[in-house]
């Protein structure tokens, strides 16, 4: 007997670039489906990891995302502003990569 598929799921967050990023959307299947719909609509990106979505599908709406999740949600947030051609206040998109002196950071190589 094969097992079903997996069902179909959906979170959306807001950022206002002041708070820690806040869960306004979760579904699973025809629920998840719509929240997809209106995502494409309004060309908000989407950004696909599943397991992402089992961590954060566990929280109440209007949480905010828990510490240990800051960095992996703040990657996604980066990449999708960079795909609306926005970026920080005083970041030049068009400079090329910073170098750095490893002895700055007292690494032990």
């Amino acid at each position: 007997m094969k097992n079903p598929p997996p069902p179909c799921q959906a979170i959306a967050l807001k950022y206002d670039g002041q708070q820690a990023p806040t869960l306004t959307a979760k579904g699973d299947d025809a629920l998840a489906e719509a929240i997809l719909k209106l995502a494409r609509e309004n060309e908000v990106p989407i950004y696909e990891n599943a397991e992402l979505v089992k961590l954060l599908a566990r929280m109440e709406l209007g949480d905010s995302i828990p510490e240990e999740l800051y960095r992996t949600v703040a990657e996604i947030i980066a990449f999708a502003w960079t795909l609306k051609g926005k970026f920080p206040v005083g970041y030049d998109p068009n400079a090329g990569p910073v170098e750095r002196d490893v002895t700055e950071r007292g690494d032990d190589y």
